[in-house]
Parts: structure tokens; sequence; C-alpha cells
């Protein structure tokens, strides 16, 4: 598992991509600029590692494309130590970001198969998530609530109440809504019983699969 000075100056480049379609927090792009991508993809796809493109990582599941991972990272505003539940490990690179700025991360995945082989990779890299979980997504992890922010990594047909449920007051949900396409949803709690809900416009995910344990 190499990184080199190539793919160092690759995410130089995509840094600065980042940059002009409009994410300006720093603690995001240097989080992105340390991880190396390239170790979270197939072989096959290593050379396109950082064009800012989604790739397929089995189980019908994708990387999303860096400005997604950049896009969500951004909307939490993480803090360090910040306590955050990720809905959907994947390959582990948003984990992996949301290591890297400092975070202690909750990740859960219903897939078997990628979280067998993203728990391990996680673990080889020295990405050290607090858990990381095989689960459903929708219940979230009720026993380790309350979270500073929670982030849903696939599309959602709703927002689900036992995320919200979980969600610190003043804490923030990151959670593509829709069907076909999604449309960026931010809530932020204000009270036990009030959040606040801005849209930031379409995405596209993998869907959100529900029920995978009963």
């Amino acid at each position: 598992m190499r990184d080199t000075a190539k793919h160092q100056g690759l995410r130089n480049q995509l840094i600065s991509v980042l940059q002009q379609k409009g994410i300006n927090d720093k603690r995001v792009l240097q989080a992105m600029q340390s991880v190396p991508r390239h170790l979270f993809l197939e072989s096959g796809f290593e050379d396109f590692a950082y064009q800012d493109k989604a790739f397929p990582i089995g189980a019908g599941q994708t990387i999303s494309q860096p400005y997604t991972v950049a896009f969500q990272s951004q909307l939490l505003q993480v803090k360090p130590d910040d306590k955050i539940l990720e809905i959907g490990t994947g390959s582990g690179y948003q984990t992996a970001v949301l290591c890297k700025m400092g975070a202690k991360v909750f990740t859960i995945e219903r897939q078997i198969e990628l979280y067998k082989k993203t728990s391990k990779l996680l673990a080889a890299l020295r990405y050290n998530p607090r858990v990381v979980s095989f689960g459903d997504g929708y219940k979230g992890l009720p026993t380790d609530a309350p979270f500073d922010s929670i982030i849903v990594t696939a599309g959602a047909p709703y927002i689900p109440q036992a995320l919200m449920a979980q969600l610190k007051i003043g804490g923030r949900l990151v959670i593509p809504v829709g069907e076909d396409t999604q449309i960026m949803t931010l809530l932020v709690r204000s009270s036990e019983t009030h959040f606040e809900q801005q849209e930031f416009g379409d995405f596209r995910f993998v869907p959100m699969l529900e029920d995978k344990n009963r």
C-alpha cells in the first residue's frame, strides 16, 4: 500500500479542483490532501483515483466523488473530538477523512462484504474510528448516542426519526433525501423538539437500504 510523491501531486491537483467548486473549509481540504484515496479503490481504478468521480467498490456500492465527500464534510462543520455517526462506511474513505479531521467516528455498514473488507483496511491504514459496526443504518447506534453530527452517505427516501433522536441539541445531520435524485439536506437540532432544515441542491447516491437485520 504505497503512497508516492506522484499520488500527493495528484491530490494537490484535486484540492485545487475542489476549491474551484466552492469548498473552502481548510480542515476539510487538509484532510483530503492527506488521505490517500487510491488505497480505498480497487487496483484497476488507481490511475483514476484523483479524478472528481465516483467509482464502484463492490456489493453494488460506490465510493463517492471527492466533491461530494468534501461538500458533506464541510456541512458538518467538524471540530476536533466531535462525536460523529456515519451511516454507510462503504470504502472507508469518508470515514478516514473524518478521522483525519480529529473526529471520534462511529460508522455503520449494512453490506457484510464491505464491512469485513473496510474494517481491515481502516485498521491497516491506521485510521481508527471508535466503532465500525455491521447493521441497519436506519436505526443508528442508540447505545452510543447522542452525537455531535450524523452523516448519511446513501440516498434515503426519508429522514429516519431514529437518527434525529440520536442528535445532540445543536448537532447537525447531513443526509441526501430522495429516490432517484437526492436533495442534500441539513438538519440542525435547535431544541428537544425542533429542527431547522436547509437544502443544498441535487446529488446522486446509491440507495440506503432498510431492514437488513430483520
